[in-house]
């Protein structure tokens, strides 16, 4: 797959397991969560574990063999639900723009080069949710746009990748994606337990560290739409909040800063729909959600 034979094959470079780590047996990974492809429900990607550098168990992921950089902006979601424990870009190791969710049983997924990260260190994530999208962002080397995935141990292992309960099958494999949200909310998750009737999540984990809310609109009796903000980035999230987590239902986010594009985050989902973030310093925006047939539109506001 013409996945770099480029330069791309950088991926993995940095990555070293630590001293005395090994691969998780079998009864390790079964007690973990069941893993998802970290690309929306039904989409069909390729993956290749045949760059020059990698260790053997990292996947590159593409929309198909053989189209160029036409995946960047694509969404990506958390493989499984979980807490991030990092969001950052990185210079050092090639990474570029890369998030790291730390899940249930301890273990790390890694989703590196992404074109924009939307979620923030300490947030909260439910599987299926928008983490970010395909990107090329290195600040070392000149790649093709493309998805670098890892699943690893608890003690920093790279391991082999399982996605539905099936082993990925190394070095290539074409996937379409099962991972149609829905996945059990963290322990931590704002003090519910994952069995409960109750959304565990609230707009402050979901967005992230530093957002607190400014605005909100209830969404009938399903739930309701939050609008928040963070001082220091100068960011605005909106993030929809269903009461109930039981099933999946219809849900919306979005926000329009006046003169730009709206952002909208739609799907089926279990918890929330966002968060949905857009920088808006002294500068009006327009923002919303729905649930179901419940929605709320806001006016142009919150200009200060």
């Amino acid at each position: 797959m013409r996945i770099k034979t480029l330069i791309a094959g950088i991926c993995g470079l940095s990555v070293i397991p630590l001293a005395g780590a090994g691969v998780a047996s079998a009864a390790t990974r079964s007690a973990g969560p069941t893993f998802q492809l970290p690309f929306p429900c039904g989409e069909t990607w390729v993956g290749s574990s045949k760059s020059y550098a990698h260790t053997g168990n990292e996947i590159d992921f593409n929309g198909s063999a053989n189209d160029g950089n036409a995946d960047i902006g694509r969404t990506v979601v958390a493989s499984a639900a979980g807490t991030v424990v990092m969001s950052e870009y990185r210079t050092a190791d090639g990474y570029g723009n890369v998030v790291k969710i730390r899940h249930s049983d301890g273990s790390v997924t890694l989703y590196a080069h992404l074109n924009s990260r939307t979620v923030s260190k300490g947030a909260n994530v439910a599987q299926g949710q928008k983490i970010g999208t395909v990107g090329k962002s290195s600040a070392k080397y000149n790649i093709i746009a493309h998805l670098h995935y890892e699943q690893r141990s608890s003690s920093g292992s790279i391991l082999p990748a399982t996605f539905n309960g099936a082993r990925y099958q190394y070095p290539n494999q074409t996937l379409t994606s099962k991972n149609c949200g829905g996945g059990s909310a963290p322990s931590n998750g704002g003090g519910t337990s994952s069995g409960s009737s109750s959304n565990p999540y609230s707009a402050e984990q979901v967005c992230g560290a530093g957002f607190k809310a400014i605005d909100s609109a209830p969404l009938g009796s399903q739930g309701k739409v939050v609008l928040l903000y963070s001082t220091s980035t100068g960011e605005n999230c909106v993030v929809t909040l269903r009461n109930s987590a039981s099933g999946k239902a219809a849900m919306r986010a979005y926000l329009e800063v006046k003169g730009q594009a709206r952002k909208t985050d739609a799907g089926s989902f279990q918890y929330y729909a966002g968060p949905v973030r857009a920088k808006a310093p002294r500068t009006c925006v327009k923002w919303g959600g729905a649930i179901g047939s419940a929605v709320y539109d806001s006016p142009f506001e919150h200009c200060d």
